[in-house]
């Protein structure tokens, strides 16, 4: 298989699980998720970025993804003294996605998060490659969706 043929997927967790939890009170379906996007094509790297909060059924979820075919990348959870929290992947997706660019043809990300918008922008113009945004269309931003070469909103068949 040539290098476009090659796909690199990048799942943001997090941002999946909340908006497909906002928008549908469903969860996302990474089997048909995995069926649809990686089906017939060799795929490069497939990481799935989430946040470890040493959960029993986080751990289950995370093996789950790994049995289906993603590196599972975690960064611990962290709460701060004001109550917020900390916990994005932004600059570690980026950094990936830039770095498996020239290995493929098409990088898919799942998120609707806008500070992607510059990186799929870049991916586009630096390295040619095609990229697909999947996300809640309601929820994804508006400049994350220009940017792409091509947007999939989740709907049912990507729901559980």
């Amino acid at each position: 298989m040539s290098q476009a043929e090659g796909v690199a997927i990048f799942v943001d967790v997090q941002n999946v699980y909340y908006t497909t939890r906002q928008a549908f009170g469903r969860h996302f379906d990474y089997h048909a998720f995995w069926a649809r996007f990686a089906a017939g094509r060799r795929v490069v790297v497939a990481n799935a970025y989430a946040v470890e909060r040493g959960d029993p059924r986080q751990r289950q979820f995370q093996n789950i993804l790994r049995g289906i075919g993603f590196d599972v990348k975690l960064k611990p959870f962290i709460q701060r003294g004001d109550g917020s929290t900390k916990g994005d992947w932004d600059v570690g997706i980026a950094l990936d996605a830039i770095e498996a660019a020239p290995r493929v043809g098409r990088v898919v990300l799942v998120s609707g998060d806008g500070d992607f918008d510059l990186l799929v922008q870049r991916l586009r113009e630096r390295h040619g490659v095609e990229v697909i945004v999947v996300g809640v269309a309601r929820l994804t931003a508006d400049s994350l969706i220009r940017a792409a070469s091509e947007f999939v909103p989740i709907e049912p068949p990507l729901l559980l």
